[in-house]
């Protein structure tokens, strides 16, 4: 039986993006560790049979020690536990990952770019992202690497500074949906309309301009619509501190949620879904979770986001950093049911023909064949 280990950052990440592919994994045979950082949820990962290791990593900022210290520990795994085949996910998992398999020799190696966040943001690539491009296109020089793309930006860039080669290329378009489970549902009759944003409260995932955007709108729709915000808080260095939540969310007009598990459910309470992302996605679950619930999308004209939506068919894409254009976006969609009908259904049908996770799934278990035998 061919051990394999699905590094991620955190075990939370595991369970909503990765499960479906770890457990295709065990009933192909694999014997399936997850190596992660344990922020609570492991015992749920455990429960599904997987074996979990412990991963000391800090999943935002780069400090050199902590940087060291997540790199000779995947060293010393690699060495010590010689899995045959290990899939990394996440930009820093592929870097100190992919070094440490190399240098263990590990047979097989899946690199799964799910995004360049703000280290890419630029229109030039700093030194360190180019940097970062150099230690990659060290480690994935070698034989039995293949390297997932979401979107074919990142591939792009990827290409031209020859960290990957063409031959080394797999795509899917992001993590995929369940689409049994997420299924479509007509909009509420009710009043209020319920706009929803679901994502981490980074800056960089538009939640200012999201609120910004409310103000704008709350003259006139104040008693007409409801915005939720719906993630967890950060210590990512551009995180948004509570304090502001607080100072800016009523708790009628604007709710912040927190952290939710029943995303499905207020899915379907909601009406739109607005996600003025300009950070640099792979391809947004919440934006792939919003097309299959079939709900009209708003969302930046930016990388990742811009993959799940079809201007003025199933949504709208508008420049980053954009209050103004969000909210009259979204006031069309308020003032208009028809519209918000026709571009859930295309949502759906959309999510039915690209996001399918049985697609995803198969992309992954393909590869680990081909890794193994090779």
């Amino acid at each position: 039986m061919s051990s394999l280990f699905i590094v991620v950052n955190e075990d939370r990440f595991f369970l909503s993006h990765r499960k479906p592919v770890a457990l295709a994994a065990i009933n192909e045979g694999f014997n399936v560790t997850i190596v992660a950082k344990d922020t609570g949820q492991r015992v749920e990962i455990e429960k599904l049979g997987l074996r979990f290791i412990d991963l000391p990593i800090n999943p935002t900022g780069m400090n050199l020690p902590e940087e060291w210290k997540t790199f000779s520990f995947l060293k010393k795994l690699y060495e010590t536990e010689r899995p045959a085949l290990v899939h990394h996910v996440g930009l820093k998992n592929i870097l100190w990952g992919g070094i440490a398999a190399k240098q263990a020799n590990i047979k097989g190696v899946v690199n799964a770019v799910s995004g360049l966040g703000g280290l890419f943001n630029g229109k030039k690539l700093s030194i360190t992202a180019k940097a970062v491009l150099g230690l990659i296109r060290f480690s994935n020089k070698r034989a039995n690497v293949r390297v997932i793309f979401q979107n074919n930006d990142d591939m792009s860039i990827f290409l031209a500074n020859n960290a990957v080669k063409p031959n080394q290329i797999a795509f899917t378009k992001g993590s995929g949906i369940d689409l049994g489970e997420y299924v479509y549902t007509q909009q509420p009759d009710s009043d209020p309309v319920n706009i929803i944003f679901t994502g981490r409260m980074v800056r960089e995932k538009g939640i200012c301009d999201l609120i910004e955007a409310a103000e704008i709108l709350k003259p006139e729709f104040e008693n007409k619509a409801k915005f939720l915000l719906c993630g967890r808080l950060t210590p990512n260095k551009s995180g948004i501190s509570e304090e502001y939540m607080a100072q800016h969310c009523d708790g009628n007009y604007i709710c912040w949620l927190g952290e939710r598990k029943d995303i499905r459910q207020l899915l379907e309470k909601s009406h739109i879904v607005a996600f003025p992302s300009y950070y640099r996605e792979g391809v947004p679950k919440s934006l792939i979770e919003a097309a299959a619930a079939g709900r009209p999308i708003v969302t930046c004209d930016s990388i990742g986001c811009k993959d799940v939506v079809d201007e003025s068919i199933n949504g709208f894409l508008i420049e980053p950093k954009n209050p103004r254009m969000l909210a009259e976006r979204l006031k069309t969609l308020i003032i208009d049911k028809d519209l918000r009908d026709r571009m859930g259904k295309a949502a759906r049908q959309k999510a039915e023909r690209e996001f399918a996770i049985e697609k995803v799934v198969k992309t992954h278990i393909d590869i680990y064949r081909q890794l193994s035998r090779d």
